[in-house]
């Protein structure tokens, strides 16, 4: 089986999220290209990472578009945490504390977060 299918998942989410060039040369599958938000780069390496020999298959240069998050606002679904949506829009759960720093005005406590408020999504 060529690489190409071995990585169709990979493959599929990398199109699906724009991705400009994937190509199988060298014995390698390269991903090659500028997505819009690091969120989105995130996925198509999660995908790739499903199969265990992924470091010796695959060259990637995924980049996300800079400032691509930067004046994004979300507004808060009931469920909602600041590491779930930093998780959906940075690709990072860990990144919370700078949804929470920039949203200070609004926001005194990261854990108590309302539906319906409209945060602001740092960069």
């Amino acid at each position: 089986m060529s690489l190409r299918g071995t990585y169709a998942y990979s493959v599929d989410m990398a199109q699906k999220m724009g991705l400009s060039s994937i190509d199988e040369r060298d014995g390698k599958l390269h991903f090659k290209g500028t997505v819009a938000t690091q969120a989105d780069a995130n996925k198509i390496w999660d995908a790739i990472k499903t199969i265990p020999t992924w470091s010796q298959d695959v060259v990637a240069d995924i980049q996300a578009r800079p400032g691509a998050a930067a004046g994004q606002t979300y507004t808060v679904k009931a469920g909602d945490t600041l590491s779930k949506i930093a998780k959906e829009l940075l690709g990072d759960a860990s990144a919370y504390p700078s949804i929470f720093e920039a949203n200070r005005d609004q926001l005194s406590d990261p854990d108590q977060i309302k539906p319906g408020q409209r945060l602001k999504i740092p960069g």
